[in-house]
């Protein structure tokens, strides 16, 4: 195993300030001009005896000023970090900061680190929150964008983030890291490997890294474990709920009257929203009106493992004959065309729709696909109203 042996030198000039600090403790005066870091470290290339990538996420972890970058740029090199510290520009949507790609490509990264909000995705990086902005640093980070003529090359298949989860609140620290080990692990970016750089210990389990590199004490761990199961509780809900959620729908801000709503719990807080509504002239039939989930929670599997909770509790009661869901986003049709639950009963292209507010130029398709629930693993209908007991799924670590 590669062993880094570093030494960071500074020329320090001798002034009046640093004379005063030098005699107040006793300190030599090149005390702060040289530093020492020695570790072990897997290599960037290691493989195991069939060829193949011995690992694929690893995490250096430390408290400040104990080397972190230091070790990350000597093993994997500074270039492997220019990729999460470029700037974005202020006057392009966030969807045209990831050079050459094809939109399909970003727009499947940006909902694999769970950023999967179409409106935002036409705003400047400057107008996100900290965590929307951390996701798209990620997303542009794993889809390996060529950097600048003036930059060299990163590492073939080494992806490395500094300051991983810094500037987030540790919820979304935590869920992002679920997702970004989802997203590599799953074969859905292009990075074959991916190092973080944090100061944060609350993010070991969630990320669930191959090896832990301790700069407290210099130690490099191999880990193989799972993550945390999370309990999504189902519940019924009243519809002005819908107000917590409305702004980051997709298509549209409006809920219609006739709705029956549920709520997605986890730790006592509503993270996810669907609606129900009956389809006109259709005795029995009844479609999904929205399925919304919170930004911070998106990207591990909430929205599926919800979507389907809510249509399996659905379909089991007496009056519902069929349902289904109508559906554009690219990320619920590739959810639910993955799932045995549901079978695509039509697709078509359609044009000049409203989204968000806005008229989709001529030309411009989008795809609407319409999907029946099949009725698959039913459960006994025992939800009636808020208080009832709520029915749970397990939203990740199975």
């Amino acid at each position: 195993m590669p062993r880094v042996d570093v030494v960071v030198e500074a020329a320090i000039a001798r002034s009046f300030r640093v004379e005063q600090v030098a005699g107040m403790f006793d300190l030599p005066v090149d005390a702060g001009r040289s530093e020492r870091f020695s570790v072990d470290i897997p290599a960037a290339d290691e493989c195991d005896d069939a060829g193949k990538p011995a690992w694929q996420i690893g995490l250096i972890v430390g408290p400040s000023g104990s080397g972190k970058t230091t070790v990350a740029c000597e093993a994997f090199g500074a270039a492997a970090l220019e990729y999460s510290s470029r700037p974005w520009s202020r006057d392009a949507a966030i969807v045209d900061g990831f050079g050459e790609h094809s939109i399909r490509e970003i727009t499947r990264m940006l909902t694999a680190v769970g950023f999967s909000s179409p409106p935002a995705w036409l705003r400047p990086y400057h107008m996100l929150s900290n965590g929307e902005k951390f996701r798209c640093d990620l997303a542009r980070l794993l889809l390996h964008e060529q950097p600048a003529a003036d930059v060299p090359a990163a590492p073939c298949g080494v992806a490395v983030m500094d300051e991983f989860t810094s500037v987030v609140d540790r919820t979304v620290a935590r869920v992002c890291s679920a997702a970004v080990a989802k997203a590599i692990r799953g074969g859905l970016v292009g990075a074959r490997r991916f190092v973080a750089v944090a100061c944060h210990y609350d993010i070991v389990d969630w990320l669930c890294p191959d090896w832990v590199l301790d700069m407290s004490d210099s130690r490099l761990t191999r880990r193989v474990l799972r993550r945390p199961v999370l309990e999504l509780e189902l519940r019924r809900c009243e519809p002005a709920l819908w107000a917590m959620f409305r702004r980051y729908h997709y298509l549209s801000h409006h809920l219609p009257a006739v709705m029956r709503c549920y709520a997605g719990v986890l730790a006592g807080r509503a993270v996810a929203f669907a609606a129900i509504s009956p389809v006109h002239g259709y005795k029995g039939y009844r479609r999904f009106g929205r399925v919304v989930v919170l930004p911070d929670y998106q990207g591990i599997g909430i929205g599926g493992k919800f979507r389907d909770a809510v249509a399996q509790f659905e379909s089991a009661l007496p009056d519902c004959r069929r349902l289904s869901l109508v559906t554009s986003h690219p990320a619920m049709i590739r959810s639910c065309l993955a799932s045995p639950c549901w079978r695509l009963d039509s697709a078509r292209y359609s044009r000049g729709q409203r989204i968000a507010g806005r008229t989709a130029p001529a030309g411009h398709t989008r795809m609407v696909c319409s999907l029946v629930y099949r009725r698959h693993k039913l459960i006994q209908p025992r939800l009636a109203g808020p208080t009832a007991q709520p029915h749970k799924a397990r939203c990740m670590g199975e």
